[in-house]
């Protein structure tokens, strides 16, 4: 039976490493190593979560033998492979730091940086992205879309990085714990945040050739990266008014079921052609039940946000701060 755990309601520790592993038996202990290191050179109480996404080699014989010598490490086994996404959400899930820190397990993120993004969330920011400004991987394969995704993730988002893919990013707790993570969309965190209002710092970080293994990404990962896009644009305009969306398809569907309509009937009167002789009557009919399933689904659309939002006592809004408030 799988576990399922909540997120502490107290930070038990100030800073929560989490690395999702897949099948990164060769690059575990470096890992490791370089991440003692600088944790311990940092003072803080910490803790290291490791995420065994399913892997298929012996990456979870190495994490089980660090975790039985280290206690600052929990290691979390998923029962098989579902994803990066899904692998941050488990960490995130068992992580008790008042901070989190999230890095590849793939040893192309260098844990030398984490200092750098602990220090501008000091300065105040929720969000700290690191940057890999001299990307250390193939330029046609990987390079390349990555740049035209961040260009078009910042443009559709409004949220401007140059690198939304970076795994090494620095959380605060309360800024991560209620964000629920599904399909690819763990790079969407800062958009998340900045629909919050929260504060986002993007910094240059270390980017590591890869020593060992091959990389899990290709290009199929950009049709995924777009469509997660289209669904956060989504959510971002219409999450608490889906009616105007689906109302105004419907509606432009009814418009031009009209028009159809309108032309046939013309055709009719005034050059005797008969309806049968065009497609316009059939192309009546099919938007002008397009406009009505739209409408419909619109006002169902809207039925289950009222029902989401009232059911867990959600608001549409928050608080960043209050003075004064009254007693009552």
């Amino acid at each position: 039976m799988s576990e399922q755990v909540k997120p502490s309601a107290a930070p038990a520790c100030a800073l929560s490493v989490v690395v999702p592993f897949f099948n990164e038996e060769a690059c575990v202990d470096d890992l490791y190593a370089e991440l003692v290191t600088v944790l311990k050179g940092l003072g803080t109480n910490h803790e290291m979560v490791f995420v065994n996404d399913g892997s298929q080699d012996k990456t979870e014989e190495r994490l089980r033998a660090i975790a039985a010598k280290d206690p600052h490490v929990k290691v979390v086994n998923l029962l098989r492979n579902y994803g990066q996404t899904a692998a941050m959400v488990a960490g995130f899930d068992h992580a008790s730091g008042a901070v989190i820190v999230t890095l590849d397990g793939d040893g192309q993120n260098d844990p030398i940086n984490i200092p750098l993004l602990l220090e501008e969330l000091d300065k105040g920011a929720d969000v700290v992205s690191g940057w890999r400004v001299d990307r250390q991987d193939a330029a046609l394969t990987r390079k390349l879309p990555s740049t035209i995704a961040n260009w078009l993730i910042s443009k559709v988002s409004g949220v401007k990085l140059h690198d939304y893919g970076c795994s090494l990013k620095a959380y605060r707790r309360s800024i991560i714990q209620d964000v629920r993570l599904y399909g690819e969309m763990h790079r969407f965190i800062p958009i998340y945040t900045a629909w919050q209002g929260g504060r986002i710092v993007e910094v240059p970080v270390t980017h590591r050739a890869r020593n060992s293994g091959a990389s899990k990404y290709g290009l199929n990962r950009i049709f995924k990266v777009l469509l997660d896009l289209l669904l956060v644009s989504f959510l971002e305009r219409y999450m608490t008014k889906p009616i105007y969306v689906f109302g105004g398809l419907g509606f432009a569907s009814l418009f031009i079921s009209a028009c159809t309509a309108a032309w046939a009937i013309w055709l009719k009167v005034i050059d005797g052609v008969h309806f049968i002789k065009t497609p316009l009557p059939m192309l009546t009919g099919t938007f002008f039940t397009t406009g009505v399933l739209c409408v419909l689904m619109g006002l169902l659309a809207e039925i289950l946000v009222r029902t989401y939002f009232e059911a867990q006592d959600k608001r549409v809004y928050q608080v960043r701060t209050t003075k004064n408030p009254s007693s009552d």
